[in-house]
This record gives C-alpha cells, structure tokens and sequence, in this order.
C-alpha cells in the first residue's frame, strides 16, 4: 500500500534536462517523471532487461537492481522473472502503470500550472530582462506548445489552465493580463455561448487576439467498433459518455450541441461523470471507462483514438483594451504574428491558423452585442 507520495523538480538548461526521446514512447508524455515507471514501460516495450536497459542508456547491472529494489520496497513481484524467456510485467506491474497513466491525465492541467508556476517565479532570477505574461485559459494542446515557443525568445507565459468561463472571470477580477476561451466558429445570436460570455466582456473594454481555429469532436476506441457517428448515436445506442466540468468551454459546447439538436442532457448516460481535461478523458476511453467523449482531435492522437468531428471553433485570447500595447503583450501578439509560430500551429492535427496575433473587436467577430436600431426622429408638422 503506498503511504506517500513526493514530488519533486529539478533546475537547469534545456540541454541539461533529460532527453524525453530516450525514454519510451509511452513515457514521452508524462508531465511528471518516476524511475520506476520509466523502467517497467521500457521492459514491458523492450522486452527484455537487457534492451531496456540500453534504451534508456544504462547497465542491466543497474537496471535489473533497480527493479529488485522496488520488489523489496513495494513488497511485490514487478517481472515475470523466467529464464529464457522475454521479460514480462506482472499483474501488479501492469496495474502501476494503468495508475499511473490515469493519475498523469486528470492531473495533466493542474499539473503544467504548477510547472509554469515554477517556472515564472525562477524565471525573474535568472532572467531578470525577460517578459512575463500571466493568462488564464481554457486547456489547449496549442497553448502549450506556445508556451515552449516564447519562452525560448524571452517572453515567459505563466499559464493557469482553468475553465473558459472561470478564465474570463479571472481577467475581469485582475488576476491575469489575457484569458483564453473558445466558441463555434458561427455563434448563434442567442445561443447558450452568448447568455455565458455576453454578461463577461464588453464592446470597446474588451478585445479579442487571434489565436487558432481547432476541431472538436467526438473520441472513441479505435477503429470506431461502435459505429459512433454523433451524439444522437451515443444516446440511441446507450452508450457510456465522459463529460467535462462545469465552466468549462467544452462542457458548454456540449449543452449546446444538445440544445441545438433538440436532445435532453439527462438522456445522455455519463453526464454527469466528469473529468479535468481533453487528455483525461482520452484516458478514460482508452481505459475502458467511456465509450465517447467530447475533445480536441490531438488528444485523440496521443493514445491512439479514433477520433469523431463534429464542429469548428475558434479559440481567442483576449485581454483589456488598455493592455494591447503592453510591452509584454505586444511581444505575445509578435509572437502569434510570425510565420514560425503559424507553422508550428499549422503541423499540429485538428488546428488551423487564425488570424494569429491580429486584435479583433467583440462585435465584428461575436454576434451577440448588436447595435440596437436608432430611433427615427420625429418630424413635428
């Protein structure tokens, strides 16, 4: 029985820090790195002790002791130790990992705020000239991928994944200088969007940054065995659904989805099972938990998901007028505007550049604050 967990981080320069590509694949993704869970994927991909063990760069000698180690300390069998015969893991060994793996995808949003975190506090130290920018956003893989992009160009983006709708509020209370949030790339007048945001941002206070145009759609196990085409077929079938939480942008593009559609939400088995993020609930149908989940098409990718779309959305960054020429912000919006950056957005699955970096108006770009019709004036006679 495990009685505690640590964790811990470590300091140093991009060439100093380990190479995720000598790690095993399925290990390239973990936000948070354990020895022990790097060598059983190793073995449980390799094979053998021996080809782990030169696939993560040390001695079988080092190696087959520390896995002897954890059986004394765990006080359980992690290999199948039969001589000439591949190394497999053991059932306990297998269950670690399924842990693991789920522990790394509900935790994966809350997990990089605490890195970036960290990163913007140790930032100041070491260097002092370098931008920092503070934004809220709804979780992006895009965003992320940002994040690597500018801090290599001094400009350091202390990003704190939330819901969409709780981003906006953070900005509105002055705990960020921009919000990232996302809606149909054609929102409806009175849409359940408009009735979210429209109370939350005002014309001529507010303004939008393009950031990217990205899919959403329906995740399900590989090769789509059940047939899952829309909502409608996850609840004519009585499929099992994984939803995210409320305040979320997701979770807010599924009501109205289901509205849109004439569908009732309680009809839809799984409404209320909800998870972190579009990775946890990759995760959850990857596992067996869920038969199909709304979520971006890269997260699809990464566990090896067929994956289902069903509407094109636009995700904006926005902040306070009065912060657009912001030296911090001015870089950001560079930054969105280079051809490097719109390459890098391009090659990612399910994203499209959108105007990156240019500064719209609420109106022009969300249909929700139109112009109430003057009065004619009245001619006296």
């Amino acid at each position: 029985m495990v009685s505690k967990i640590e964790l811990s981080y470590n300091l140093g320069s991009e060439n100093s820090a380990l190479n995720a590509a000598d790690l095993p694949k399925q290990r390239q993704q973990a936000l948070l790195r354990n020895a022990l869970m790097d060598l059983l994927q190793a073995v449980r991909e390799r094979g053998s002790i021996a080809a782990a063990a030169k696939s993560l760069g040390m001695s079988y000698r080092h190696v087959w002791g520390e896995l002897k180690k954890w059986e004394v300390r765990l006080n359980q069998n992690l290999i199948v130790w039969e001589k000439g015969m591949p190394a497999e893991l053991s059932e306990f060994a297998s269950k670690l990992l399924w842990a693991e793996r789920q522990a790394q995808a509900r935790l994966a949003a809350p997990i990089e705020a605490l890195m970036a975190e960290l990163e913007r506090t140790f930032a100041v130290a070491f260097d002092p000239e370098a931008h920092l920018l503070t934004l809220y956003a709804s979780h992006d893989d895009a965003l992320v991928r940002l994040r690597e992009f500018t801090a290599a160009q001094a400009l350091h983006l202390d990003i704190r994944f939330c819901g969409s709708v709780d981003a906006v509020r953070a900005l509105n209370e002055g705990r960020c200088e921009l919000a990232g949030f996302h809606t149909l790339s054609q929102p409806k007048l009175n849409s359940l969007s408009a009735q979210t945001y429209k109370p939350l941002l005002k014309p001529g206070q507010h303004k939008l940054i393009g950031f990217a145009q990205r899919t959403q759609g329906l995740l399900v196990k590989s090769g789509n065995p059940l047939n899952i085409q829309s909502l409608q077929d996850v609840m004519a079938k009585r499929l099992r659904y994984v939803n995210r939480g409320l305040g979320t942008g997701t979770r807010l593009l599924l009501d109205e989805l289901l509205a849109n559609q004439g569908l009732a939400a309680d009809q839809l088995i799984g409404y209320e099972y909800q998870e972190l993020s579009h990775s946890a609930v990759a995760n959850c149908i990857a596992s067996g938990q869920a038969d199909a989940g709304l979520a971006i098409e890269s997260a699809a990718l990464t566990l090896g998901l067929d994956f289902v779309p069903l509407v094109s959305e636009n995700y904006w960054l926005v902040c306070l007028k009065s912060a657009l020429d912001a030296p911090p912000v001015q870089a950001l919006r560079n930054h969105l505007a280079s051809s490097a950056w719109q390459t890098t957005l391009q090659d990612m699955l399910g994203y499209h550049v959108n105007q990156s970096g240019n500064v719209h108006s609420l109106r022009k770009e969300l249909p929700w604050w139109a112009l109430k019709p003057r009065k004619a004036p009245q001619i006296k006679h």
